[in-house]
């Protein structure tokens, strides 16, 4: 829930570079920053409160060829100057930047506090340093005396660091994720790829109970727990810089958005041979499950329906967070199928690991290769999205269901069937996201951006969409938004709704019209304002967004809108929609 970025290398300006390339990764933390330098004087230390986008590089500019920088997303401590990382040892000497979580912290601090050391902050990162500290006392080198920290730590964690009396930078991770760049007489040490992807796109990734150290010449890894060397393949990231930039638009979400035009193609461009085998395990399999957190669980259960309808397959959903109890029901014939944006999520990581205990085997579907999800799976598949830096999902979450639609197609039999269906579809999205569909789009939000209450509702698969709706407005606008499958609204919901209330409904051209019409005109009675999304415009919308009609892949088309509509109440209602308050964009930490 951190962002993290090292460098060391030929370059003078590493405080600079590692403040450029951790601004990539404020979708990841941004209550405080910090910058720690190896400086011929020695250890600077700069770090503060805020966002670390109105950071100038100038700010940090000193000469130096190794810095840390952190982006804090608070979980230990509140959000202040102290508790921003980096955090120093006892001596100054050893700074640490961290994300994750160490478990036992209070217990290693009081041995810590009864050894004389005093602490700065509430946080839990800070026993790192100062326990590193101690084991240099007695003589190890700073990569040892990490190795043997962590041998202590309990809970999931990333970790950089250095000591300014000694030209090494040190990480290990376990849980949390850490990439490794690898570039001309230079080194880069990363939560996420973005932070170093203008330096190079060759990477190693780090193993959970991994760690690395370099003096900037020659780079090792090993294993955490014996120490023993580990030889690490290097792979070559297909992003470009520029997939990770803004352009012109004044927020990534929006760039996000309107990249659906081309990432729905890129998703379905999946090999035939991986998608038959995908379908071949769900046939064959004596219970399949999917499970994911968040915008991926509503794309999991939209997949529901998409097996219902088009395979005519069983397929449950369960959230991650909520499958530890399931192990009852797992064995070695079933099928675990994750999806996660950021490969990286630890609740997803936590099913995976209770399925492999019962034998079971785990597709995954995710955006970025390598990453802890996409190592950990038996096979995976990419949705090719391109990198994402909105918090809130957008153009992924729409890859994830053109990916497993076409699975769908490829369990009923009907691989060619499905593909073509999902390109029309990408071809229907790139004619509907034009400046008249944005601007009509910002109009409604403009006629309800003062509401505090919306809602949503929906039917078959645009019943998790209208889930997903809620998500997306909550997360960005602050506006309470909740989504109901239709036909629950007359058990309870119905009871919240005044004159002018906003009300949503998804729909599409198929045997749920009529439900849906019936259901909107419990709303209309009580005095709703009906915003209609669908591909027909009815009598009972008081306003209408039209979407292309396009049978199974309708949540596909049917949540762009409502993506554009979150958007823009968050611009209106003077909110930062790239980065909303108290979330983060890859959820590390349980």
């Amino acid at each position: 829930m951190c962002g993290i970025f090292g460098y060391i290398g030929e370059k003078k300006d590493a405080g600079e570079i590692v403040i450029e390339g951790l601004k990539k990764l404020e979708y990841r933390g941004y209550d405080s920053w910090g910058v720690a330098m190896q400086t011929g004087m020695g250890m600077k230390l700069k770090k503060d409160i805020g966002k670390i986008s109105g950071v100038s590089a100038k700010d940090v500019s000193d000469v130096s060829s190794l810095a840390i920088a952190h982006s804090r997303w608070a979980t230990h401590g509140g959000v202040t100057k102290e508790n921003a990382h980096p955090h120093l040892s006892q001596d100054g000497t050893i700074a640490v930047v961290h994300n994750g979580i160490i478990e036992n912290y209070e217990e290693l601090k009081k041995e810590l506090m009864n050894k004389g050391h005093t602490f700065a902050s509430q946080t839990d990162t800070e026993v790192i340093p100062h326990l590193m500290e101690e084991y240099r006392k007695e003589g190890m080198s700073l990569q040892d005396a990490l190795r043997t920290a962590c041998g202590r730590f309990e809970g999931r964690y990333a970790i950089l660091a250095f000591d300014a009396t000694d030209h090494t930078l040190v990480a290990a991770r376990t849980g949390s994720p850490l990439i490794v760049g690898i570039g001309k007489g230079e080194y880069f040490i990363a939560s996420d790829i973005p932070a170093f992807l203008e330096h190079t796109r060759n990477v190693h990734y780090l193993d959970d109970g991994e760690m690395v150290w370099t003096d900037g010449k020659k780079i090792h890894f090993s294993s955490i727990e014996t120490g023993e060397e580990k030889q690490k393949r290097t792979i070559n990231i297909s992003w470009k810089a520029e997939d990770a930039e803004k352009g012109d638009f004044e927020h990534f979400m929006m760039k996000e958005i309107m990249d659906q035009k081309e990432s729905i193609n890129r998703a379905v461009h999946q090999d035939d041979k991986e998608i038959l085998r995908v379908a071949k395990e769900i046939e064959t399999c004596l219970g399949c499950i999917l499970s994911a957190c968040g915008t991926a669980g509503k794309v999991c259960m939209a997949a529901d329906y998409f097996f219902s309808v088009v395979a005519h397959r069983h397929v449950n959903y369960v959230a991650s967070s909520e499958f530890k109890i399931y192990h009852h029901f797992l064995k070695p014939e079933s099928l675990l199928i994750v999806v996660s944006q950021s490969g990286e999520t630890a609740d997803v990581l936590e099913a995976m690991k209770v399925a492999k205990e019962a034998g079971s085997k785990v597709l995954a579907i995710v955006n970025v290769e390598g990453s802890s999800i996409y190592r950990a799976a038996d096979f995976a598949l990419l949705i090719n999205a391109g990198p994402e830096r909105a918090v809130a999902s957008t153009k992924a979450a729409t890859g994830q269901m053109a990916v497993l639609l076409l699975i769908a197609y490829a369990v009923a039999g009907k691989l060619n069937e499905g593909r073509t269906l999902l390109l029309e579809t990408g071809a229907k999205i790139n004619d509907m996201l034009n400046p008249r569909y944005i601007e009509h789009i910002k109009g409604i939000a403009q006629k309800i951006h003062t509401h505090e209450n919306l809602y949503i509702i929906g039917k078959s698969w645009n019943y998790p969409m209208a889930l997903e709706s809620a998500i997306k407005i909550q997360e960005v606008s602050y506006v309470h938004a909740e989504g109901f499958a239709a036909g629950e609204l007359k058990h309870g919901p119905i009871a919240l709704i005044e004159e002018g209330t906003p009300c949503i409904a998804l729909m599409g051209n198929d045997e749920m019209t009529a439900d849906m019409l019936s259901n909107i005109m419990e709303l209309k009675a009580r005095g709703a304002l009906i915003i209609g999304v669908s591909p027909e415009r009815y009598d009972s919308f008081d306003f209408w967004i039209k979407v292309p009609d396009s049978g199974p892949a309708q949540p596909i088309v049917n949540i762009i809108p409502i993506q554009i509509l979150a958007y823009f109440l968050a611009v209106l209602r003077g909110k930062d929609p790239d980065m909303p308050r108290n979330l983060a964009k890859s959820v590390t930490v349980k």
